[in-house]
């Protein structure tokens, strides 16, 4: 596929079709990565995505406990 580039103030640009953001869940950011004669566009994937499902699952499963104490025997608050 051949994409344009477009000028865009001083700099320029290149133009993504529609289909491709939305075939690669590309919203506001992309990482290029630089190689020996090629430029590779990945989507940014959302920090922490899929974590609310992965702590239900452990909650359900009885993995959520806590690995340490959030109060210790020794801790004076005086």
């Amino acid at each position: 596929m051949e994409a344009p580039i477009i000028k865009i103030g001083n700099s320029k640009g290149l133009r993504l079709p529609k289909s491709v953001l939305e075939k690669y869940s590309i919203k506001d950011k992309v990482e290029l990565v630089l190689e020996e004669e090629q430029i590779i566009i990945r989507p940014v994937e959302t920090p922490r995505k899929g974590w609310s499902e992965a702590f239900k699952e452990m909650h359900e499963t009885g993995d959520d406990d806590l690995l340490i104490d959030d109060i210790f025997e020794d801790e004076d608050f005086e």
